[in-house]
């Protein structure tokens, strides 16, 4: 897919990273020749524009990719700037960062297709480490309901999958399990690798260092983890 990626600080930064390390085409813009020359290598091109500006904005192809991202974060007025040119010159489908509750209720007037709300979400991930006191990712599907990604627990290795009983005890389904090997990489360094279970026999045991990943609402995680 083709992306722009207006504002270029640590958030668009990683983004822009990330998603040309996955081969999509980016085009990253921002107003600092500095932020511009650190990602220009690492992405198909690189403007440096102030985008509040609507003739400068219209440098971009605009509308001729797939999702335009607003990644402005610290500057409340440019953030919103740029969203109202992007409406104004009919973008259909924008996605845009907000940093509190009074930058994403002004967003929302504008009927993005998406609002994202990247410190809100780490504080989340954040809360729910603390919470658990283990290595876990969690994927929140509604108020209530996750899918968590979780290191099993000692007590369980050795254990048949099926003799789990997550649905049974705790309400929670296993969705997947990811098992993991040892590989020695090219500098003779001994590494843990982990790849998915496709498959799941009656007689497959859980091993060491295997991570499970479940459905389920929150407070039956909760429960999960204080009853192991």
């Amino acid at each position: 897919m083709k992306y722009i990626i207006i504002g270029l600080g640590n958030y668009g930064h990683v983004l822009a990273e990330e998603l040309s390390a996955l081969g999509h085409e980016i085009i990253g813009a921002d107003i600092s020749e500095s932020r511009i020359d650190s990602i220009k290598d690492k992405v198909a091109t690189a403007f440096v524009i102030d985008a509040t500006d609507e003739q400068s904005l219209s440098v971009l192809p605009l509308n001729s990719v797939d999702i335009v991202i607003v990644a402005i974060g610290e500057n409340f007025g440019a953030s919103i700037r740029v969203v109202a040119l992007l409406k104004q010159k009919k973008v259909p489908r924008i996605f845009a960062r907000a940093i509190d509750a009074v930058h994403k209720a002004v967003l929302e007037a504008f009927d993005l297709e998406r609002i994202l709300t990247p410190e809100e979400d780490a504080a989340r991930s954040l809360v729910q480490l603390l919470d658990f006191g283990t290595n876990m990712e969690g994927f929140r599907i509604d108020q209530d309901y996750y899918v968590v990604k979780f290191t099993v627990p000692e007590k369980f290795v050795g254990y048949f999958v099926n003799e789990l009983n997550l649905d049974e005890e705790f309400h929670l389904k296993m969705i997947g399990l990811k098992r993991a090997n040892k590989i020695t990489n090219c500098l003779g360094i001994s590494l843990t690798e982990l790849h998915v279970k496709n498959e799941l026999s009656a007689d497959e045991k859980v091993e060491e260092g295997d991570e499970l990943v479940c459905y389920g609402r929150y407070r039956d995680f909760q429960t999960f983890w204080k009853a192991i």
